[in-house]
């Protein structure tokens, strides 16, 4: 499969947008390159169900998208509300979200203070009210718009000072997982079965979701 190696790589047609992954294998950066040996290969569970990553859309959908992202990725916060729309529209897809910051110390800072919310069930407003953002990250912007978003900063920050160990895990879990995928920057997508790298339309996932269902249900016949 070629794949863009900027995050905004333009993707011609569907033979270049997908790599189909193996039925039953583990999910595998799907590029000819050699793998580089200090990084493993993600298992399908690893990335799938890693009972840290937080979930959205449908917990029990027939199909799941991942998504790698930045909070100061512009293509992220463009693409948001299209995937919103998707798995809303859809019903049935269940939505794995992985925090990759790669984009500067702000990113990291960000990711980290995203996580923290969870401890106070509050990821996912942080996660929305940090990607609908047009500006340029900072540390007083980020407690600003977590607090705008209901947030009890303090808290998060107590509760990151408590569970840093635990957010720093997740960070580095997804980093190895995008990096034994093969990804190079963000967003990059699993969409059932399929690794998909850079920016899609509402219609390009539609179209992703129904091969990546078609696979599925082949693979069960």
């Amino acid at each position: 499969m070629k794949q863009s190696d900027g995050m905004a790589g333009h993707i011609r047609s569907r033979r270049e947008l997908l790599g189909l992954i193996g039925a039953g294998a583990v999910l595998l950066a799907a590029s000819r390159r050699p793998a580089r040996a200090e990084v493993e290969e993600p298992s399908e569970a690893a990335v799938l169900r890693d009972p840290d990553a937080p979930v959205s859309g449908n917990a029990g959908g027939d199909i799941s998208i991942v998504e790698w992202f930045d909070y100061q990725c512009p293509y992220c916060r463009k693409l948001e509300p299209e995937l919103r729309q998707v798995v809303q529209d859809d019903g049935k897809v269940r939505l794995v979200l992985k925090d990759w910051p790669i984009l500067g110390p702000v990113s990291v800072v960000a990711a980290r203070m995203a996580l923290a919310c969870k401890f106070q069930d509050r990821y996912h407003p942080a996660h929305d009210a940090l990607m609908s953002v047009n500006s340029k990250l900072t540390e007083p912007r980020i407690a600003e718009i977590l607090a705008g978003a209901g947030i009890d900063v303090d808290r998060a920050r107590r509760d990151l000072d408590t569970n840093a160990k635990t957010i720093d895990a997740i960070l580095a879990r997804n980093n190895e997982q995008a990096e034994g995928l093969g990804f190079h920057g963000t967003p990059s997508f699993i969409v059932g079965k399929f690794r998909v790298p850079g920016v899609l339309t509402m219609t390009d996932f539609e179209r992703v979701m129904a091969d990546a269902r078609k696979a599925k249900a082949g693979n069960q016949q």
